[in-house]
């Protein structure tokens, strides 16, 4: 059966070139007699894989040297909860630490009602009352000088947007989600005191988190409930083997920044994704069935939500789509219509088979 176009949000579609050399490697690396799913994280033959892998990232993202890079587990999810454990810091006078969360959408939402648990979180703003269709203004936030970090969701993965610009910050270190960009594009890492990503969208398979924070940021004096194997310094000093790693996951991740360097690095990626989701757009904004969700200032290049107006609608452009090898491209749960993820590892021939699918139902369905 011939390979889909698949346009799922997460898990998402792996480059071929790097699904064709895991599999020639499936039951013997490089030599070793064995698979990356079977060798000890302890081993020589590991400790190559993860340490090239921190390498290529850091050359690709351009990371400082003050920078830590951590491969953890727990999904993207699980640093709702362990940026709060790690950043917020008490005061002395026994009060809570502090965090402003800028909510553009259900992920920065999600981890705004996390915080809380742990100290005081405080909205700065939100996109809520217009359903998510755009991020706040990032030149008129009303942002605390005090805060221990401010929080954003930089690409809403469900809503379709993205932000134009980044919320100054001044010294308050700016925590960032990137998850369903990350390295869609070059990024200012020294402009962020932490950014993380789960690694199935542009990176990798599920099961694996990246994490990318600044030195400072990297402390002993925690909340003092904060597991363990939840606390930065844990995984920094054990260079992310404190406990046996998504070995194989890793390894995965390690090809695929290879296929990036091979492909010109993040620039030549943004532009890319820039020209397929150009073709997307540019079809919805003449579109006269079709509406794209997002304000047009705020779109992602990476997911693009759009909808018929009629639930029924939808839902035969899935079905048809799907028969025609256009793979899930039905809306989150939360919101319905259709999304189109169009991450870097789908070609611009998939967005380009998707618009002709879609002038196709447009017609019939007019």
């Amino acid at each position: 059966m011939a390979r889909v176009y698949n346009f799922s949000a997460g898990p998402a579609v792996l480059p071929e070139e790097v699904l064709r050399q895991a599999a020639s490697e499936m039951l013997d690396y490089r030599g070793c007699g064995m698979s990356v799913m079977e060798m000890s994280h302890r081993s020589a033959a590991f400790k190559g894989i993860i340490e090239e892998a921190e390498a290529d990232l850091r050359e690709l993202l351009g990371v400082p040297e003050s920078y830590r890079v951590l491969f953890l587990q727990g999904g993207a999810t699980l640093q709702f909860a362990a940026i709060p454990m790690n950043l917020m810091r008490p005061r002395p006078d026994g009060s809570s630490g502090t965090a402003d969360y800028i909510v553009s959408g259900s992920w920065s939402k999600k981890a705004f009602k996390e915080a809380k648990l742990y100290g005081e979180a405080r909205c700065a703003a939100s996109s809520e009352d217009g359903g998510f269709s755009y991020v706040p203004d990032a030149d008129s936030l009303d942002l605390s000088p005090d805060a221990d970090y401010v929080y954003i969701c930089q690409n809403e993965t469900i809503y379709g947007t993205r932000y134009p610009k980044l919320p100054d910050t001044g010294n308050v270190p700016l925590v960032s989600d990137a998850s369903s960009m990350f390295l869609s594009e070059p990024m200012d890492v020294s402009r962020y005191g932490l950014i993380y990503g789960g690694a199935q969208k542009n990176i990798g398979p599920a099961g694996v988190t990246i994490v990318v924070v600044r030195d400072d940021l990297v402390r002993d004096d925690v909340l003092p409930f904060t597991p363990t194997i939840m606390r930065y310094k844990t995984q920094a000093d054990a260079g992310s083997l404190s406990n046996t790693p998504p070995a194989w996951g890793i390894y995965v991740c390690g090809l695929v920044f290879k296929w990036l360097k091979e492909r010109g690095g993040l620039a030549a990626a943004r532009e890319r994704n820039e020209e397929k989701a150009r073709v997307l757009y540019d079809y919805l904004d003449q579109s006269k069935l079709f509406k794209g969700t997002a304000r047009k200032e705020d779109r992602s290049l990476m997911n693009v939500p759009f909808v018929t107006g009629s639930d029924e609608l939808d839902a035969r452009f899935v079905a048809e789509a799907k028969a025609a090898g256009l793979e899930s491209l039905k809306g989150h749960r939360s919101v319905g219509g259709m999304r189109a993820s169009i991450y870097n590892a789908m070609p611009r021939e998939g967005v380009e088979a998707l618009v002709r699918f879609m002038e196709r139902f447009e017609a019939e369905n007019r």
